[in-house]
């Protein structure tokens, strides 16, 4: 990439599906994002295209007029649906609506499973999810129907990123909250294992995304 995309390529980039990176755009505006190198055909019928992970860094990278904070971003005011990971403003509200996004964004997550792991399997993990750990594990939670713990209180899970490359730790209330989170993430493709923090003694998961 030697120059920044326009802005008509800028405005389909920013458009993209905030789970799988899925496009929408003319073919001349997708032809330009694929040669300089922001996105992919997918070799599959129907050849959709999609952010490569450069494409990603460009809209990311970029932050929103108003400057949301971080509480912001987390909670999804922006406008953009993010995974709850546990500890943000609003984290405990749920409703309908809410309920809808998060399965669509996990539906759209398991198809970019099928699209791009190398067997078209979804029972793991795909790319995007190792480059977003945190919030790929706290999406699998909330799609299954777990609950992120609000600011101030204890209930509920959070997804919090660790030191290992590939792994997240998850807190939760309880020893049968864990054992559920630790049900469900080894159902949609995670390996886990229970510890103990040396310091408190509290009990917490460590979860790796499965390879094979």
């Amino acid at each position: 990439m030697t120059r920044p995309p326009t802005a008509a390529q800028r405005r389909v980039i920013d458009a993209a599906d905030p789970v799988t990176g899925r496009l929408r755009g003319t073919e001349a505006q997708l032809a330009a994002l694929v040669r300089h190198g922001l996105a992919f055909r997918h070799p599959r019928p129907p050849h959709d295209h999609f952010l490569t992970p450069t494409g990603h860094r460009i809209r990311e990278a970029v932050p929103e007029p108003s400057k949301p904070t971080a509480t912001d971003s987390e909670t999804g005011d922006t406008g953009v649906f993010a995974a709850r990971v546990g500890g943000e403003e609003g984290a405990g509200a749920g409703g309908p609506s809410r309920v809808r996004e998060v399965h669509s964004a996990w539906q759209g997550l398991l198809e970019l499973r099928r699209m791009t792991n190398p067997d078209g399997g979804t029972d793991r993990p795909c790319g995007w999810e190792r480059t977003h750990l945190v919030r790929a594990a706290a999406l699998a939670l909330e799609a299954a129907g777990h609950h992120p713990a609000g600011p101030r209180g204890t209930d509920g899970y959070r997804v919090r990123a660790t030191p290992q490359p590939e792994a997240v730790a998850v807190h939760g209330p309880d020893d049968a909250t864990l054992r559920a989170c630790a049900a469900t993430l080894e159902k949609t493709g995670w390996q886990v294992g229970e510890h103990t923090d040396p310091r408190t003694r509290a009990r917490y998961l460590l979860a790796s995304p499965r390879r094979v």
